[in-house]
C-alpha cells in the first residue's frame, strides 16, 4: 500500500478514501485549514493548516509519499495550489479513478485528476490536472476540460466541448456539443448550455443565460 495524505477533511476526503484503498493507497493523514472541522475519518490523524502540514512532514520523516487535494465545490484554485505545494516537498500527485468509472483508453487524464464512481470519460477526451469528474458525470468524446475544473454529479458534457481552467459545472447541468465555456466560469445546477460562455461568468437556466460577471481572469 502507498501512503496517501489528503488536504481537505470534509466530504471529498471521505469519498476519495473510500476507493483509494482499492487503488492501492492508504490514507495516513488529513490536513485542513479549519481548526473546527469535524473529520470524516476518525481513525486518521488530522493536522491543521500549513503549520500542521509541516508538523506531519517532520513526524513522517523520509520515504515515498503521495498526496491529493480533497477539496470539491468551486475551489479549483485551491486544488491546484495544494498540488503545487505537495510537489515542492517531493510528494507525488496520483490520478485516482474509481473502479466503477469508465475511462476510454484514448482519453488523457492530467496529474491529480479525480474520476469518481459511474463517471464516464469518452474517447479522446482530455481531463486537466486537479480536475474532478464527480459521481455519474459524463464527459463525451473529444472534450477538453481544463485545469482545476469541477464537473459536478450527474452533469452531462456532450462531444467536443471545451471548458476553461477553474470552471465549475453544476450538478445535472447539460453542455451541448461543441460549446465553449470560458475560464473561471460557473454553470448553475440543472442548466442547459446551448451557446458559448465567456470567462468569469455565472450562467444558469434552460437555456442558460449569463446572470453575473466577475471581471478579468486571474493570472
Amino acid at each position: 500500500m502507498r501512503d496517501l495524505v489528503l488536504w481537505g477533511a470534509t466530504g471529498q476526503a471521505k469519498v476519495l478514501a473510500e476507493f483509494a484503498e482499492r487503488a492501492g493507497y492508504r490514507v495516513v493523514a488529513l490536513i485542513d485549514r479549519d481548526p473546527a472541522v469535524s473529520p470524516p475519518l476518525p481513525d486518521i490523524p488530522l493536522y491543521v493548516g500549513q503549520d500542521g502540514f509541516e508538523c506531519f512532514m517532520r513526524r513522517r520523516g523520509s520515504g515515498p509519499l503521495w498526496g491529493l487535494a480533497a477539496i470539491g465545490g468551486m475551489r479549483g484554485r485551491d486544488r491546484v495550489e495544494i498540488h503545487g505545494l505537495f510537489e515542492s516537498r517531493g510528494i507525488t500527485i496520483p490520478t485516482l479513478v474509481h473502479p466503477e468509472a469508465y475511462v476510454a483508453r484514448s482519453a488523457r487524464l492530467g496529474v491529480g485528476a479525480q474520476i469518481l464512481a459511474r463517471a464516464v470519460v469518452g474517447v479522446d477526451a482530455e481531463i486537466g490536472p486537479a480536475t474532478i469528474v464527480n459521481t455519474a458525470a459524463s464527459i463525451d468524446h473529444d472534450c477538453r476540460i481544463g485545469r482545476g475544473v469541477h464537473v459536478a454529479p450527474g452533469a452531462t458534457v456532450a462531444g467536443a466541448v471545451t471548458v476553461g481552467d477553474l470552471s465549475f459545472i453544476g450538478p445535472g447541468a447539460v453542455l451541448v456539443a461543441r460549446v465553449r465555456i470560458g475560464a473561471e466560469s460557473r454553470i448553475g445546477a440543472g442548466s442547459v448550455v446551448t451557446r458559448d460562455m465567456p470567462d468569469r461568468v455565472l450562467a444558469y437556466g434552460v437555456p442558460a443565460r449569463i446572470c453575473a460577471t466577475n471581471g478579468p481572469v486571474s493570472p
